[in-house]
């Protein structure tokens, strides 16, 4: 008789369990979006939203900084964002600089109205944030992580995902922060 027979179950491989455990999260994750109401309209909607929110974000850190700062001056482009500003299809961008120093985002839509391939919360925007000075670029070490405007249970918020240290957490004014501090 062999031990599998004996202990009443198969040994399953550190790879199965793997296999096995990816599955599962995508099929929470299309659980999680088809649950979402995909109403193209309301999409539409979350998307114009998220644009103009994730501009106030980047605008009130940019506010909160130039208002401790005794000389240099952070600047933000676009200075304003009207939800219409927002383009689909199509790339958005804003920027926050302060003396060659730049924190560029870059977002769109997904394909689909909503996605969950990139990231395992549904999102209805995605995005890249790069942050890099002078000496950075001429060393091709720009700092990158993803940004997606996330929306599950009734709620809708902008995440950010580093793929080098896979931290995730919410773009907020502290994120921000951190990303700009070694530019300097």
């Amino acid at each position: 008789m062999s031990d599998r027979t004996k202990m009443g179950s198969p040994t399953v491989s550190m790879s199965s369990d793997d296999a096995i455990a990816r599955l599962a999260r995508q099929i929470d994750a299309a659980r999680k979006t088809e649950r979402f109401l995909v109403d193209a309209g309301e999409v539409a909607t979350l998307r114009r939203q998220g644009a103009s929110g994730l501009h106030r974000i980047c605008a009130e850190f940019v506010s909160s900084m130039n208002r401790n700062l005794s000389d240099a001056v952070l600047e933000i482009s676009p200075s304003q964002y009207a939800q219409e500003t927002f383009r689909e299809p199509g790339i958005n961008l804003i920027q926050i600089s302060s003396q060659g120093r730049e924190i560029q985002i870059a977002f769109e839509a997904p394909p689909q109205l909503v996605a969950t391939e990139k990231f395992l919360v549904p999102y209805v925007l995605e995005g890249e944030v790069r942050a890099y000075n002078q000496r950075m670029l001429e060393r091709f070490e720009i700092r990158s992580s993803l940004v997606f405007f996330c929306v599950e249970a009734g709620t809708a918020a902008w995440r950010f995902f580093d793929w080098k240290t896979r931290h995730t957490g919410s773009v907020d004014h502290e994120w921000l922060a951190r990303l700009m501090e070694p530019l300097f």
